[in-house]
């Protein structure tokens, strides 16, 4: 499996990580009802401009398998928390709620709920 990993502006829909043109060491896991990102990179002009959006985000993680159609996975951070972690040199997002579907199959899926 192949995955990309994507922060966006939720509004402008601009993007400020995209590991699809700038790969960068990440993580992430489900803990309790939310699910946080850890995302290793230096301190920057992006980083900087993202945390003044932190309320603002969307995260998205495709999977790309070989023999099954690509999932996309949109997690929604609402009040975060979104910080730079100085120490370990890791961006932290927390994000609140998780949609999970298949691109080719979405308006199938939206019209099953």
């Amino acid at each position: 499996m192949k995955e990309t990993f994507l922060v966006k502006h939720a509004v402008g829909g601009r993007s400020f990580i995209d590991t699809a043109k700038q790969p960068l060491p990440y993580a992430f896991k489900q803990d309790g009802d939310n699910w946080v990102f850890k995302v290793q990179t230096a301190k920057s002009e992006i980083i900087d401009e993202l945390l003044k959006w932190k309320d603002e985000l969307n995260v998205f993680v495709f999977q790309v398998f070989e023999n099954e159609p690509t999932r996309k996975v949109w997690f929604y951070v609402n009040e975060g928390p979104v910080y730079y972690d100085e120490a370990s040199s890791h961006l932290v997002i927390v994000a609140q709620s998780r949609i999970e579907y298949i691109p080719d199959q979405f308006s199938d899926q939206v019209s099953q709920l």
